[in-house]
């Protein structure tokens, strides 16, 4: 079966997240990843959990499907040497330590192009390689701190707060992987590969988008709005008799087709405060008021019924239990199954890339240290 990118061989020297997630997805389109770590592991999320199974720990599991293990001591000549050899018949290598790490090993960008002039050499730092944070560590979350969103997250009662998982690690995982693959189409052109340089914080950032806009237009400081909309309304979570639903009104029309058809409020579409979306932004504690008391008086599932036969955006609040028996998720594949060597079966989430003709493979396990030295270096 063709792979998407059967042909490139990518060197994964970063840890924790934000690279090995950049790697996975370039392993689930086939890509060759060769995940190299110190003698005796260097990836930190090995040692994070529980939960693990038999030893092996989940959150390693996430982000490391795809790819084959070698180990290699950058602080030795012979560690060195052998990144360099490999980096002979690679296309990308990737890595996520401090400015001038790399160059301190003798690594850099001008050393490993003058030794393949078509690498990608992509590097993930907290801050970027250029400005007068470059030198500081960053992590997820000290980076959704500075960022500002920890800032809107979250409501009045809360104050600021971290968003569920690692997101500004993923987005920079994603930014990494889309880069990469500009880098790689590039140089079908040109014959020459070039350096990323991808920071956290700019990624955080990047993904301030409308809240961010709303700032640099108007100059006032956005506020944490929970679960309300900054910019549309009705777009939040309501109350229900027996819990709560998301209600999420894109337009005028759905907001009459919302207030005529489903709560037989008809009267709410001609209330001037509510007319138009601008409207009802200026005035949201008072329509979403009015909303309030029509929703409580019946079930989730009721309303869901109602809003799902006339098309107005709604939706139930899942947990994580749930949404693994999803019925829609299961039919797309979105939960797999594999083989471990140490940890037997083991279920992760599968990839959201539908290809039609070079489809997402799972072809390795998430591998154990060193797993491959034997067939890539030649040695146990």
């Amino acid at each position: 079966m063709a792979k998407a990118l059967e042909h490139i061989r990518v060197l994964d020297l970063s840890r924790v997240l934000a690279g090995p997630y950049c790697t996975m997805i370039l392993g689930d389109l086939g890509a060759e990843v060769i995940k190299v770590e110190a003698p005796g592991g260097s990836d930190d999320t090995r040692d994070w959990g529980p939960p693990f199974k038999k030893g092996v720990s989940a959150y390693y599991l996430s982000a490391n499907r795809n790819k084959k293990s070698i180990t290699a001591d950058l602080k030795s000549e012979e560690g060195i040497n052998a990144i360099k050899e490999l980096v002979k018949e690679s296309d990308v290598i990737i890595n996520n330590f401090k400015t001038g790490t790399m160059d301190r090993f003798g690594l850099g960008y001008d050393v490993l192009s003058e030794i393949n002039p078509e690498l990608v050499y992509c590097s993930i730092t907290g801050f970027g390689e250029t400005g007068p944070y470059k030198d500081m560590p960053g992590y997820d979350f000290i980076i959704q701190a500075m960022s500002g969103l920890m800032s809107i997250t979250g409501d009045e009662e809360s104050g600021p707060q971290k968003l569920g998982v690692a997101i500004v690690d993923v987005l920079t995982g994603l930014y990494a992987t889309i880069g990469i693959q500009g880098a790689l189409l590039e140089r079908t052109q040109s014959g020459k590969g070039q350096k990323l340089d991808l920071s956290l914080y700019d990624s955080a950032v990047s993904s301030l988008i409308n809240i961010g806009s709303n700032y640099l237009m108007s100059g006032k400081t956005p506020a944490a709005l929970g679960n309300t909309h900054a910019n549309i309304v009705p777009y939040q979570t309501f109350e229900t008799a027996d819990g709560e639903m998301v209600i999420a009104v894109g337009n005028d029309n759905q907001f009459k087709t919302l207030c005529t058809k489903v709560l037989d409020r008809p009267d709410l579409t001609e209330d001037p405060r509510f007319t138009t979306n601008a409207n009802r932004v200026e005035n949201r504690t008072a329509v979403t008021a009015e909303l309030q008391t029509v929703f409580i008086k019946e079930t989730s599932a009721h309303w869901q019924e109602l809003c799902q036969k006339y098309s107005v955006p709604c939706g139930p609040i899942h947990t994580i239990d749930e949404v693994v028996k999803d019925p829609q998720l299961q039919a797309r594949g979105m939960f797999i199954e594999a083989d471990h060597p140490v940890a037997g079966t083991i279920q992760m989430i599968g990839s959201p890339l539908k290809l039609s003709r070079t489809p997402v493979t799972v072809r390795h396990h998430p591998p154990e240290v060193g797993e491959h030295n034997d067939e890539i270096l030649g040695k146990k």
